[in-house]
């Protein structure tokens, strides 16, 4: 991440996702997935430092995306088909509930949208080069050509940092707000719209929570070194995070910035057949995660867009 913004991490949700003694079934089910989540965005926002954060793995955010859509199936069922809910949020007093939910659904969609983006372009990027790479394995020669494309993809790190910066500032005001809009709208007398407070209230946080996952993983730290004069290759040292002995913080993204790093070193001093063909392997693996966060992020985009729909008829019935 560019700049201090980059190393901000988002406050981690201790609350306590405890719902009302006598549950029906669904809200037993979502109160276990809920607490489910709870220990996921404990372990996935650890940080080494003030300044470094660890980015999550991608396993972990491909299990999150997977656990999140399933909530919010099971958000859906509370909803549409729990008559005792439909009856309660239809009351005029429960307005301001669905109101605030249909707010925040706005700004979900729109971080959702903003991601979803985000590795579009990178994928875009990666395919780039990794045609560039495929070339020069094949024909051999000049290396210019691969290096251009090189040059690209590491501009594009580079501004990526900036709109990632901004997006997860907007995910942290968005997150320092779901407890003010969503405490105090519901008597706290009334259990079942206590637990359709609680269910909103923690799913929306731990969307975010996902989404900055997300952002984290695909922007890696900026390593604090003098500027380098050799050419724009400084852009890639800049963009591999400096990490103690002991600690390991590269995911695919870093290890990507990390082949590229010495396969320029290598190019300038002898043949890098090698180092290009290790690069192209790391260039197919974050390709591949790319594609999967693409892919899961769409399946999700739809289940908040239907999310919202419902909330958009209960309102209006």
């Amino acid at each position: 991440m560019a700049g201090k913004s980059g190393s901000q991490t988002m406050q981690v949700h201790s609350r306590s996702i405890s719902l009302p003694a006598r549950l029906n079934p669904n809200f037993v089910h979502i109160e276990a997935e809920l607490n489910k989540f709870k220990t996921w965005e404990l372990s996935s926002s650890s940080s080494s430092s003030a300044s470094t954060v660890i980015p999550s793995g991608f396993k972990s955010i491909q299990a999150g995306l997977i656990s999140l859509v399933e909530l919010y199936n099971s958000i859906e069922e509370i909803l549409i088909h729990s008559p005792a809910t439909q009856q309660a949020l239809h009351k005029h007093k429960h307005v301001k509930l669905v109101e605030a939910a249909l707010d925040r659904s706005v700004g979900l969609l729109d971080a959702c949208g903003n991601t979803r983006e985000l590795i579009s372009n990178m994928k875009d990027q990666l395919q780039e080069l990794q045609s560039a790479l495929r070339r020069r394995v094949g024909l051999g020669g000049d290396y210019s050509s691969m290096e251009c494309k090189i040059h690209a993809y590491t501009s594009f790190r580079k501004k990526s940092k900036i709109d990632i910066a901004k997006c997860i500032r907007e995910l942290k005001r968005m997150d320092s707000n779901i407890i003010e809009s969503f405490n105090s709208i519901v008597d706290s007398d009334h259990e079942q719209m206590l637990m359709v407070n609680n269910v909103l209230r923690e799913s929306s946080a731990i969307t975010i929570s996902i989404f900055r996952s997300i952002l984290l993983f695909l922007s890696m730290p900026v390593m604090k070194t003098k500027p380098s004069s050799s050419s724009g290759w400084s852009l890639i040292r800049k963009l591999i995070p400096s990490a103690s002995s002991d600690q390991q913080i590269f995911n695919e993204v870093g290890s990507v910035d990390i082949a590229l790093c010495n396969l320029h070193r290598k190019i300038q001093k002898s043949d890098a057949k090698i180092d290009v063909q290790m690069a192209f392997r790391r260039l197919e693996i974050l390709d591949a995660t790319t594609k999967d966060l693409e892919t899961r992020l769409d399946c999700l985009f739809r289940r908040l867009i239907q999310n919202r729909v419902t909330l958009l008829n209960i309102r209006t019935c």
